[in-house]
């Protein structure tokens, strides 16, 4: 299934050509900004009284808003964290001899907003007609630094074609809300205003300890000198504005340069965040609109120097990974440990800003592939900092002896999601922080996680499944149930396959690393081994369960059983649902849902990616061609997987249909849903599906493994891998695939099955065979 683009496509923009009010909330996600600190939904500059999403965000400050449920259940948690809608910066409204600039109210003559990928910028370019017959021109653009952590920078031009009266009015404006408050409450207490040259909004969160401070500058240009009244920033009831009132002649033009500095108490102390406010615009007060503009050029040049993908034929599939790769270097950069990578990252109030499991499974790989080591390290730690509270999540659902059980939801390693299927039962999202570290230690070398927080993590883990087991006598095995699987168009299932061999492979790969620690890291061993009161009685537990836990199969169709019973449903195939039915969580009752065959994501198939060295081609074929067609996905993170495990079987449409799915998740809005915010976790789904995917990365024999194909639409495709301190760089195309290796004297790789040496500075040619 294709769909058309909401918008234009171009390799390095997102553009909007005329304007849609019906598309105005999917485009405030689109072309939302941020810079891993702060974040923005891109509603208009000025006033606009149609549907919107105001959304401005500020990176690790929430909200626990109270859980709403019908039933309450022990072990429920007490909140859901919420992400803030904080003090909105752009807060500008003007009008001309009275008539205010509304689109809703007064739709614009010509209309054209641009997502400048290259550079993050957004512009705007619109012309309206007061109902007087006077002609106004507005070219804006505004951007979040990506070189300086808490600066913003808006430039608002207006022209008119005769003369007018213009009254205009900037600030910032504190009186916000969150649409998805469950009790309909305010999230913010009033703090202070400040006025005079510059505007000042601190507010703090009616609960928990958190406060934000906005300070803002205006400059104003004139294109002639007119008389005109201008005031101070006035400080009044959370809000702080200042005023101009101007009579403009035909062929004027007035601009405002807006400087916006955006801190939280994260950064510094509640008394003096409007000193350090006032301190990031006093740093650029010196440079010009223009010189910032390069410094935000130069700032994401060096990003997409380290991450771009270049695809040669298909500016679809072009725009899409651009996309994509952009809105995760504007959501997590690495630079605070405290941060982690929201499901909605700045774009959106749905799934409350938090972290997920998708933080582990998938954009682990992607920072991991193009970013030095220390920010996907900086993710596992921000796990192992919450150990004790994984374990206190655990010890709520009756564990014991260190079991530890992560949160499927979480700001702060506390569980807040409340939805019982989830909390309770998606327990495979434990495996996924044993599966990270090894894919971490695996990818960079570094060991040394192992003995520094990780072995902690993964014993927790293991600890935990060996608790959720029983023994079945009637089954000889160990099996699990009452598990919800990836697949969450099923609840309350059975041996789930995919939980159950994530339990198996945490028991033995901990143990495997037990072994390792003990023989190069004795004294380290012996000290963890007594933090963590280890019993070899435990090991033998765990060898004993691994060995003899269940893994549900049919031996007449050949495959993995994605949980106890599944074949007994009526099995229908995803391609004879009428299109009028799609997505069914859109259309079907929460009961036929879990009654059907359907698979929202990848279940059995998640498994068969992330431990695909078990599992012979033939096995991969067969589970493959009996589940995919029995997906919907109507989850996100769904597409990439089965993006990757068909390029592998050489199933290049299926590969190909399914990398424009993910990569064009948002842009083309496949769910129907952007307008609440983009899919940012599963955009590193997108990264996997060309490196992993088409690249067919692997990490064999503690080396580097590719074989790159090229899809028929393509004419060619390029991409780069940050690897254990060089820069990698592969270029495949008709005349074959080109290698070129920079910042180590020499590096062995595994090329279409065969030892490859490159040297530094010298390409190496592979031609077809």
């Amino acid at each position: 299934m294709t769909k058309s683009p909401l918008f234009g496509v171009d390799p390095w923009a997102v553009t909007q050509e005329g304007w849609d009010a019906s598309l105005h909330e999917a485009a405030e996600s689109i072309f939302s900004l941020g810079n891993g600190f702060f974040g923005q939904r891109a509603m208009h500059e000025e006033t606009y009284s149609g549907h919107s999403l105001q959304g401005s965000y500020v990176a690790g400050v929430y909200y626990p808003d109270k859980t709403r449920v019908g039933w309450w259940k022990n072990g429920y948690p007490e909140y859901f964290a919420k992400v803030l809608n904080s003090t909105d910066w752009l807060d500008m409204s003007w009008s001309v001899n009275g008539h205010t600039a509304d689109l809703a109210l007064g739709p614009p003559t010509q209309y054209r907003r641009s997502l400048n990928l290259k550079e993050g910028v957004l512009t705007r370019q619109w012309e309206w007609i007061t109902p007087d017959g006077i002609q106004l021109k507005v070219d804006s653009e505004r951007w979040i630094c990506k070189a300086r952590p808490h600066l913003a920078c808006i430039r608002y031009r207006i022209s008119t074609d005769k003369a007018c009266d213009l009254r205009w009015v900037s600030g910032l404006n504190g009186q916000v809300r969150n649409r998805d408050a469950n009790y309909e409450e305010m999230f913010w207490k009033r703090g202070h205003e400040g006025g005079g040259p510059r505007g000042y909004v601190q507010t703090a969160t009616a609960k928990l300890d958190f406060e934000v401070g906005v300070a803002a500058e205006h400059c104003w240009e004139f294109s002639r000198d007119r008389a005109h009244s201008l005031g101070d920033f006035v400080p009044q009831d959370w809000v702080s504005r200042q005023e101009l009132i101007l009579r403009l002649e035909a062929g004027d033009t007035v601009v405002l340069n807006k400087r916006v500095a955006v801190l939280s108490t994260l950064h510094a102390p509640a008394l003096a965040l409007q000193a350090k406010a006032m301190e990031v615009l006093d740093e650029v007060q010196s440079l010009s609109h223009e010189e910032l503009r390069a410094e935000q050029a130069a700032a994401w040049d060096l990003l997409w120097k380290q991450a771009d993908i270049q695809i040669e034929g298909d500016p679809k599939a072009q725009q899409g990974i651009r996309f994509n790769i952009f809105h995760l270097h504007q959501t997590y950069n690495g630079l605070d440990h405290r941060l982690n990578i929201g499901p909605k990252g700045f774009t959106g109030e749905k799934y409350g800003g938090s972290t997920y499991w998708d933080t582990e499974a998938y954009c682990i790989p992607f920072y991991l592939g193009t970013a030095p080591a220390r920010v996907a390290r900086q993710l596992l730690e921000y796990r192992y900092r919450q150990l004790d509270k994984a374990i206190a999540n655990a010890r709520k659902l009756g564990f014991k002896d260190g079991a530890a059980l992560f949160p499927m939801v979480t700001m702060n390693g506390e569980e807040c999601h409340n939805e019982w299927e989830i909390t309770f039962e998606e327990i495979h999202r434990n495996g996924a922080m044993v599966y990270a570290i090894d894919q971490y230690v695996r990818y960079t070398g570094d060991r040394s996680y192992w003995w520094q927080g990780g072995l902690e993590v993964m014993v927790g883990v293991a600890r935990f499944w060996a608790q959720r087991v029983h023994w079945s006598e009637v089954r000889k095995a160990w099996v699990m149930h009452g598990v919800t699987g990836p697949n969450e168009y099923e609840n309350n299932v059975n041996n789930n396959w995919y939980t159950n061999y994530l339990a198996r492979y945490c028991w033995r790969y901990t143990l495997e690393v037990m072994d390792l620690i003990r023989q190069e890291q004795p004294s380290c061993w012996n000290q963890i081994a007594t933090q963590i009161r280890w019993s070899e009685s435990e090991a033998l537990d765990w060898k004993a369960k691994a060995d003899a836990i269940a893994l549900p199969s049919d031996e007449v169709l050949g495959i993995w059983l994605q949980q106890d019973g599944y074949l007994e449903k009526d099995q229908q195939l995803a391609s004879e649902l009428q299109s009028d039915q799609r997505p069914i969580n859109q259309h079907w009752s929460w009961d036929r849902i879990l009654r059907s065959c359907f698979i929202k994501q990848a279940d059995v198939l998640q498994g068969m990616m992330v431990f695909e060295q078990d599992f012979s081609l033939e096995e991969l074929r067969r589970n493959f061609e009996f589940y995919e067609p029995r997906t919907v996905h109507e989850s996100s993170l769904s597409p990439c997987v089965h993006s990757v495990l068909a390029a592998r079987l050489g199933m290049m449409d299926k590969a190909y249909e399914m990398y424009l799915r993910t990569s064009r998740l948002d842009l083309d809005d496949y769910n129907r849903e952007v307008h609440e915010g983009l899919h940012i976790t599963s955009m590193a789904g997108t990264w996997m599906s060309v490196v992993m995917g088409f690249g067919g990365l692997r990490i064999v024999d503690d080396g580097l493994a590719l074989a790159p194909v090229l899809p028929a639409a393509w004419s060619g495709y390029a991409f780069q891998l940050h690897w254990r301190g060089a820069d990698l760089h592969f270029r495949l195309n008709n005349q074959g695939l080109e290698c070129l290796l920079e910042g180590m004297p020499s590096c062995t790789l595994h090329l279409y099955g065969r030892s490859v040496t490159l040297e530094s500075g010298q390409a190496l040619v592979i031609r077809p065979s």
